[in-house]
């Protein structure tokens, strides 16, 4: 039985990733006023997509390494706070975003720039605080004090 704090979401973050990206490409296609383009655009742009695949890969990676649920709500059997971790205590999350805006960059899109805004609300009200209640409830005074040294985002 899922407890309060454990909720059950059919709508997974890949997915809102995924839409997001969607997203992008449908504002660059049907508001084309909004569109600009440039090398420093798409240099930086390519950057924050390698930034953020290297951040939510290798965070995953860590996941695995401990053995621990990679999956929101799985079960958590080891608090991390390695690698990424010690930057931003949501460092998948985190890659998700510099991914949605460096593909914004890339394709040139002003609209979809405002993707990764809504794609960070939407992340942190449906599984962020829920999340965060859960690894308080397991870890206790071991993640408040981790909460005190790294920041959610950045």
């Amino acid at each position: 039985m899922d407890s309060p704090h454990r909720p059950k979401r059919i709508v997974i973050p890949p997915i809102w990733f995924a839409l997001g990206l969607t997203a992008i490409f449908l504002l660059d296609r049907f508001f084309p006023p909004s569109s600009f383009s440039g090398s420093v655009a798409v240099g930086l742009g390519a950057i924050l997509v390698l930034l953020g695949l290297a951040s939510a890969i290798s965070a995953a990676g860590l996941f695995r390494k401990t053995d621990t649920g990679i999956v929101p709500f799985s079960e958590a059997t080891a608090l991390v706070t390695s690698g990424a971790f010690r930057f931003s205590r949501n460092p998948m999350y985190l890659g998700m975003v510099f991914v949605l805006l460096g593909t914004a960059l890339i394709v040139g899109t002003v609209a979809g720039l405002l993707v990764a805004p809504v794609f960070m609300l939407i992340i942190q009200l449906r599984f962020i605080h829920d999340e965060e209640q859960m690894l308080r409830e397991v870890f206790g005074e071991d993640y408040e004090d981790y909460c005190g040294r790294v920041r959610r985002w950045l």
